[in-house]
């Protein structure tokens, strides 16, 4: 961890870099604690056997020290691997900016969204970093909540006014940096001292950090999708190990018997009459001696308990009930489904207009980068690919449906799920088959053409099949009758 030199203890905002470090890494510094906790119950790695007696601890602790019973991961999962990024749309072009896809490709976004997503969520927020890369081109950089930290101009939920990044490498060397509108502060690789730091023009005049915020207040912090969840994983930690402590100590019906002598060892001490087993037959010489036994613990009990917190982890979650496995294993099928989803698809929507909204800016920062007058389009559009799951069929029946309605056809193969890659070959296939198709209508056979005025109109009604009269006929007889 790293130990800021010095405490911003001063009233109003900070002045020079060194108080604007101390005061960033001492809003670090006071949240880091809850997005530890959040990523420990991710990973499951909460429990421990913190729920467990310690009768429980000392009898089964090297058996169960890594056993878990974690839904905290589930319930971020269903969520995250919905949400893909298929490209960016300028509205008044209609089609993916190729610019911009450029972007995401060459900084491998399609799988490190992912990641930004996931922490976002689980955290409550993520940072990305747009900054020139040595060859001019844009890097994007996501990084954790645990080294960045940001802050907001005063009375504005959008504008930053500083930003800093403290990282420490895997050779355990300090990485601090400061950005604002006009320099960037770098304290040298290594350096504890941050006054030791280098100051320099900030070529963008824009912080170019992004922050990510998981469905953030007007007032308050941003939460993470774990908050509400915790508690209920702690209950349900705290039965599963009680169930399994039950399931050792009274799952075996406990035996009694009455009228036997006590025998002593040589100590006085009672000595245990029976060596009790499955395979074992108690026996008694003496008339008056009785046997009974008392009856198991019932450990449908604590199945029954468990399921009714997850039907509640569900129910808080907006994680259909099915992915939890409570009906006895039994999914549903069908339009089933698809209601019972409804509510995760809802809010995999909301998060998808926020992280959205994010992606934008980084892919204007990079615009901004390349000096290019798009990185004031703000009318720039997050394409995501459809976080609901359907059958194939289903699918293509209501694309199908849209084409009666004359959606353009490179609407239909987004929404069918096809890349901004394969949407662009497709493109190339059909000039190719344009260009077949006109070659092969040039070496065929062609129309004559007579050049008469009204010759061709004669020639068609001379080919015309001559008309029956058999009307004539019909109206003859009639008079002669």
């Amino acid at each position: 961890m790293i130990v800021p030199p010095s405490g911003y203890t001063a009233v109003g905002p900070p002045e020079t870099e060194v108080d604007w470090l101390a005061y960033l890494q001492g809003k670090l510094t006071e949240r880091r604690a809850d997005i530890l906790k959040y990523a420990s119950y991710y990973e499951g790695e909460q429990q421990k056997l913190a729920f467990a007696q310690a009768r429980y601890k000392t009898a089964f602790q090297q058996i169960f020290e890594d056993w878990r019973d974690n839904f905290c991961g589930l319930i971020i999962d269903s969520a995250t691997e919905r949400m893909r990024v298929e490209g960016f749309r300028l509205p008044n072009d209609g089609t993916m900016d190729e610019d911009a896809r450029e972007f995401w490709q060459r900084n491998s976004l399609d799988a490190l969204a992912n990641g930004v997503h996931l922490d976002a969520m689980v955290q409550g927020r993520a940072y990305v970093i747009v900054w020139q890369g040595k060859d001019g081109e844009p890097t994007i950089t996501p990084v954790s909540a645990e080294e960045m930290v940001v802050q907001y101009k005063p009375g504005s939920l959008t504008e930053l006014e500083a930003a800093a990044r403290f990282f420490q490498d895997s050779w355990g060397r300090t990485w601090v940096t400061l950005w604002t509108e006009e320099y960037v502060y770098e304290v040298p690789l290594g350096k504890t001292q941050w006054e030791q730091g280098v100051r320099r023009p900030n070529p963008m005049k824009v912080v170019p950090v992004v922050p990510f915020h998981n469905r953030s207040r007007l007032v308050g912090e941003p939460y993470s999708d774990l908050a509400n969840v915790i508690p209920i994983q702690d209950a349900i930690n705290k039965i599963t190990s009680d169930a399994l402590l039950a399931s050792e100590f009274a799952a075996w019906p406990q035996r009694w018997v009455t009228g036997l002598e006590i025998q002593e060892d040589e100590n006085g001490n009672p000595k245990e009459p029976y060596n009790v087993g499955m395979d074992k037959l108690l026996q008694a010489e003496q008339p008056d001696v009785v046997f009974g036994q008392f009856a198991a613990a019932d450990l449908k009990n604590y199945v029954n308990l468990i399921n009714l917190l997850v039907q509640h982890l569900s129910s808080v979650s907006r994680t259909p009930s099915h992915y939890f496995l409570v009906n006895q294993g039994n999914a549903p099928s069908g339009e089933a489904i698809i209601s019972a989803e409804a509510g995760l698809v809802s809010k995999v929507k909301e998060r998808m207009l926020y992280f959205g909204e994010a992606w934008e800016q980084v892919i204007r920062l990079c615009f901004r980068v390349k000096k290019d007058k798009r990185a004031e389009e703000f009318s720039l559009e997050t394409v995501w690919a459809d976080p609901e799951y359907r059958t194939e069929a289903q699918h293509i029946d209501s694309l199908l449906k849209l084409k009666q309605l004359n959606v353009p056809e490179e609407i239909l193969w987004m929404r069918a799920g096809f890349t901004a890659t394969e949407i662009q070959a497709f493109r190339e296939m059909r000039k190719e088959d344009a260009k077949a198709a006109k070659e092969v209508q040039e070496l065929g056979p062609q129309a004559q053409e007579s050049g008469v005025p009204g010759k061709d109109k004669a020639a068609a009604m001379a080919a015309k099949p001559p008309q029956g009269n058999s009307g004539n006929v019909s109206r003859k007889l009639n008079e002669t009758k």
